[in-house]
């Protein structure tokens, strides 16, 4: 690893602060991504801030079905939570389908989502569920805070916080998951609530997590698995790797959707 300067940081305003006053400064939680890729000398920030002692950035509420959750929130917590479990089991479903226990215990839904690997499983949460991203300055609609590979909305030193949705009536979350590092080849998140019917798709997209609109229209119409079979699934724009070819996740962006539908209920 190449030298790095580490700051503890107490409060959201220290934090921001730090990074403003860093030459190429990064902030890290869990480090899942970031001190892998610093191992391998694929990042060199010149100072680290630390967030796992904000506690403003900790701890999950439930308000009726509104839900939020704090950035620095580990996926152990989110997979655990009973008051999530109660109204939204699907999100404690997919948390505990990350990685190991050692990435759930230490990895952060915060750092998930900023970093918005294309293969990772809470882009398609976000999506699904119409969550809003809250931030150090603002609040961004999952629609446009997901730009692309590896990258979203925030601008330099922006901090998310916390994430906040309305929980669905209905929701299902099924993956196929990379047997080595458990991250999805294809995800499939579907949810149906007040504002219609979501369906958001990782692990497949060469732009990262999209939606599906042919098969959210088709569940709309009818919310059974049987209502997937009709849709056309075209390959172009999916990722083709030594994983899987663009046509074979075409088919199983189908099959994930159906089980997703079938686990909502």
């Amino acid at each position: 690893m190449y030298q790095t300067n580490y700051h503890r940081a107490s409060t959201v305003d220290e934090a921001v602060s730090m990074i403003a006053g860093a030459t190429e400064g990064k902030y890290v939680a869990g480090g899942m991504t970031l001190i892998a890729t610093m191992k391998q000398r694929l990042a060199a920030p010149s100072d680290l801030v630390d967030l796992r002692h904000v506690e403003a950035m900790k701890g999950i509420s439930v308000e009726g079905r509104r839900v939020r959750i704090g950035a620095a929130v580990t996926h152990a917590e989110v997979a655990t939570s009973t008051a999530i479990g109660a109204i939204c089991p699907a999100l404690c479903e997919l948390a505990g389908g990350i990685g190991d226990p050692h990435v759930r215990h230490m990895g952060t839904i915060g750092g998930s989502i900023a970093n918005n690997d294309p293969a990772a499983d809470y882009p398609a949460a976000m999506l699904a569920l119409n969550a809003r991203i809250i931030t150090n300055k603002r609040e961004i609609a999952a629609d446009d805070f997901f730009t692309g590979l590896f990258e979203t909305a925030l601008e330099d030193g922006e901090l998310i916080t916390a994430i906040t949705f309305e929980a669905p009536e209905k929701a299902g979350y099924l993956k196929f998951p990379n047997p080595a590092s458990r991250y999805a080849m294809t995800g499939v998140f579907v949810a149906r609530g007040l504002g219609g019917v979501r369906v958001a798709v990782t692990g497949a997209g060469s732009n990262g997590v999209f939606r599906q609109p042919a098969m959210e229209q088709a569940l709309s119409a009818n919310w059974s698995s049987g209502a997937i079979a009709g849709v056309n699934v075209d390959p172009a724009g999916l990722m083709s790797d030594l994983h899987a070819s663009a046509e074979y996740r075409a088919n199983l962006v189908k099959v994930m959707a159906k089980r997703a539908v079938a686990a909502a209920g």
